[in-house]
């Protein structure tokens, strides 16, 4: 098990790391944007390994709560320190966005580690908490509270990283002002799609998937599962429906055009210009759930 844990512990932030470096030294990329690309790219890695290993799973599971898949407990404990360095790389994202073009009042007058950290938690408080339960909430309860129950459930529920690589690709796309592009309004309706599918009706399909085992209506599953498993369904799905909600803002505003209502022109003017005290002076979120400009994204 330790073994297991260890290797993952490696593998992302090695995997960072490696990344970092080849897009630093081999492409002449600065320490910013080789971070910021590296972050996204070992979280669309993640998610293809997970979403491989459900998949996996799920297909070899006949009897969604008696079969067991040797993949699942494994990688559980491979993929948990993989959170754990998550919330450093969001920070080092946050950190690297605070010096971006377009901040000038940060770049003057950069912020203390502290107060950058204080600044980064309060603004992605919901992702943080989000990979906090997953370490110490969600991983325990996989690999020891279900005792070996359920392997099918938890393969359906690694599929719902499969909408990530969209995610982190638009995130991307975002940071290098590429909102316009029609790979980012390709990958925008596929983002909606894979995120609404992956993540929103997931929580409803694991309930009539347990109907159809049971051979009950589906209204009754919540009054025969045990409440652990209503609660545990209900606290993950509660953020990924609002951030479903912001990402459907965004693509509204991408696919209506009403971004686009003011010209980068005029936008840079008007920074500059008497109203530039209003503008907000920090960057997006760096897990890319945000209202404005279409930065919506995911994890």
């Amino acid at each position: 098990m330790l073994r297991i844990v260890a290797a993952g512990s490696i593998f992302f932030p090695g995997l960072f790391l490696l990344s970092k470096r080849c897009l630093k030294n081999g492409l002449g990329w600065s320490e910013g944007d080789a971070t910021i690309v590296s972050a996204r790219l070992v979280s669309s890695i993640q998610a293809i390994m997970a979403s491989s290993a459900g998949y996996v799973i799920a297909s070899s599971c006949k009897d969604v709560i008696e079969d067991q898949h040797w993949l699942t407990s494994t990688y559980i404990l491979f993929a948990v320190p993989y959170f754990a360095y998550d919330i450093y790389a969001m920070f080092l994202c946050y950190w690297y966005k605070l010096q971006v073009k377009g901040h000038e009042e940060d770049i003057v007058r950069p912020k203390p580690v502290g107060s950058a950290v204080a600044s980064y938690l309060r603004r992605e408080f919901l992702m943080v908490l989000h990979h906090v339960v997953m370490v110490t909430v969600c991983f325990p309860v996989s690999v020891f509270w279900r005792q070996g129950k359920g392997d099918y459930f938890q393969g359906v529920m690694f599929l719902a990283e499969l909408s990530t690589p969209s995610v982190c690709l638009g995130k991307v796309l975002i940071q290098y002002k590429k909102q316009h592009t029609l790979l980012h309004k390709v990958n925008g309706a596929l983002m909606l799609v894979t995120f609404f599918i992956c993540r929103v009706l997931l929580f409803p399909y694991l309930y009539y998937a347990y109907s159809r085992y049971a051979s009950i209506p589906l209204y009754t599953v919540p009054l025969v599962a045990p409440w652990q498993c209503n609660l545990g369904a209900f606290c993950l799905m509660a953020p990924q429906v609002y951030w479903f909600t912001l990402i459907c803002r965004g693509a509204f505003r991408l696919f209506t055009g009403a971004s686009r209502s003011q010209s980068p022109a005029s936008q840079n003017k008007s920074d500059k210009g008497c109203c530039s005290g209003k503008r907000n002076p920090l960057p997006p979120p760096a897990n890319g759930y945000s209202q404005a400009d279409t930065e919506t994204g995911a994890h």
